[in-house]
């Protein structure tokens, strides 16, 4: 690698040290399907999305509620602390395509239908509420 791009990578790996985040790589899902629980716990406090995620019908909820929990256990862990209720809440989260592996299906007439079983990468930050010291307006 030269030298430019190690100063790069370099920069990046200290900046990732300031986020709190976890990352689920391989899903055997489809992104189009994890997308869907994503979407519906993105912005939230933790604590309202783990409970939207325990009840949601969805399967792929169990991947991400046990993904947010790591993530809150990594921002404790990197503030030698616990997180209080209503302190974090999940500042970016984003579903990324994995890879596809395909797969013959016979047919008749002795054809073969292809069947693609996608998979995918989920990446989700929790972060901080700021402090706010204007309460008395």
């Amino acid at each position: 690698m030269g030298a430019r791009k190690h100063i790069k990578a370099e920069e990046r790996k200290q900046a990732l040290k300031s986020l709190y985040f976890a990352k689920l790589n391989n899903c055997p899902s489809s992104p189009r399907k994890m997308r869907y629980v994503v979407d519906m716990i993105r912005g939230m406090e933790v604590n309202r999305a783990l409970g939207v995620l325990r009840f949601s019908k969805k399967a792929a909820a169990v991947d991400v509620e046990k993904l947010l929990r790591s993530a809150i256990a990594n921002w404790e862990v990197k503030n030698d602390r616990k997180a209080e209720d209503g302190e974090l809440y999940i500042s970016k989260v984003f579903v990324n395509e994995g890879v596809t592996m395909k797969r013959m299906r016979p047919a008749p007439q002795g054809r073969g239908y292809r069947i693609r079983k996608r998979s995918n990468h989920v990446t989700l930050f929790v972060d901080s509420k700021p402090v706010d010291d204007n309460n008395d307006k």
